[in-house]
């Protein structure tokens, strides 16, 4: 008995029965649409042959309306770089939604960052060349930095990321943060979230509301860390009920009008001081209207986790390099068999 033929991946095969169809319009020249003499488009995919000017980029902002899309055709084409002369397919609808494929989910990373120094390092302190050192690795290992708005679009089912997404976070508002991180980000025009304390704020060793609107300016992510950072699961030694409630509407809502205030914007986004969070506390940030809430619960983030309990792995200043990739889990394959 003969060999039985080999199975060509879907999205292969796909691509091949779209090429033809695309020959074959070409020849009868009565495709469904013609922008041009370079594509043809079918209702899910727009089959392109390349010009020397063509970029991702370009395709992207031609036939998907966004230039910062150009990831997705280099995904499904399976390529990093865009040549002249080749037939490429651009996709028109997201075809892993949640990152869902066969084998398994895509998961997202959101490392959390503290504090930062010049030379040396300790639990909670990340030193200067460390910092450089994870941003280059992230950078030149085809990791992509996406916003928290981003994040939130994967969870919410709405829009697809690139598959080696990770987002990156400060806590506190140290001043070591402008003077060292901020820098950094954005030599390698990385995206990145500051979730702030508004007591801490203009204090020595903190960041002080021009740095804060200097970096809002410059387009990265302003967000609250609470008034006070206290402990929000806690109740204090002989405080009531009702005025432990009445402190952690305090603790939510203050912030988000000083942010107001003085930034012109609000805040979507919580990270709970020390990680920590309870129904109440959460039933609080859905009636304020946020969206989403990030503990320090290490791991990484499928679209169905739990919105108000969004896992983020601390960076430490003792991580070597292998240490810090143990972070970047991108991917959960299914153990089923």
């Amino acid at each position: 008995m003969p060999k039985p033929a080999n199975r060509k991946k879907p999205l292969l095969f796909k691509f091949f029965v779209l090429y033809f169809l695309f020959l074959a319009a070409c020849a009868a020249g009565t495709p469904k649409q013609q922008h041009d003499s370079n594509a043809f488009v079918d209702d899910d995919f727009i089959v392109v042959k390349t010009t020397d000017k063509d970029t991702l980029s370009s395709l992207a902002a031609e036939y998907l309306n966004d230039p910062k899309k150009g990831w997705l055709i280099a995904e499904f084409n399976n390529i990093e770089t865009l040549t002249s002369d080749r037939t490429v397919v651009i996709p028109l609808s997201p075809l892993h939604k949640g990152g869902l494929k066969t084998n398994g989910f895509q998961t997202v990373p959101v490392l959390l960052y503290h504090n930062f120094s010049k030379n040396s390092s300790g639990t909670a302190t990340v030193s200067e060349v460390d910092f450089e050192s994870q941003m280059k690795y992230l950078k030149e290992n085809g990791f992509h930095v996406i916003s928290l708005d981003q994040l939130l679009d994967f969870i919410d089912y709405k829009e697809p990321i690139p598959e080696k997404s990770v987002a990156i976070t400060f806590d506190d508002a140290w001043g070591s943060i402008y003077d060292i991180a901020f820098p950094v980000l954005k030599k390698y025009g990385f995206p990145a979230t500051f979730f702030i304390y508004t007591d801490f704020i203009g204090g020595g060793k903190a960041m002080s509301w021009d740095q804060i609107q200097t970096l809002s300016e410059q387009g990265f992510d302003i967000q609250c860390q609470t008034k006070t950072h206290r402990n929000l699961t806690t109740q204090k030694k002989n405080e009531s009920f009702e005025e432990y409630f009445k402190a952690l509407v305090m603790e939510i809502d203050y912030p988000n009008t000083l942010m107001e205030k003085k930034l012109k914007k609000t805040c979507k986004y919580l990270a709970y001081p020390y990680g920590e969070t309870n129904d109440l506390i959460i039933g609080i940030l859905k009636k304020q209207g946020y969206r989403a809430a990030f503990t320090v619960e290490r791991g990484s983030n499928p679209f169905f986790v739990d919105k108000y309990r969004i896992h983020r792995s601390i960076i430490h200043g003792n991580y070597d390099m292998d240490s810090f990739k143990k972070n970047l889990s991108v991917f959960q394959k299914n153990e089923l068999k």
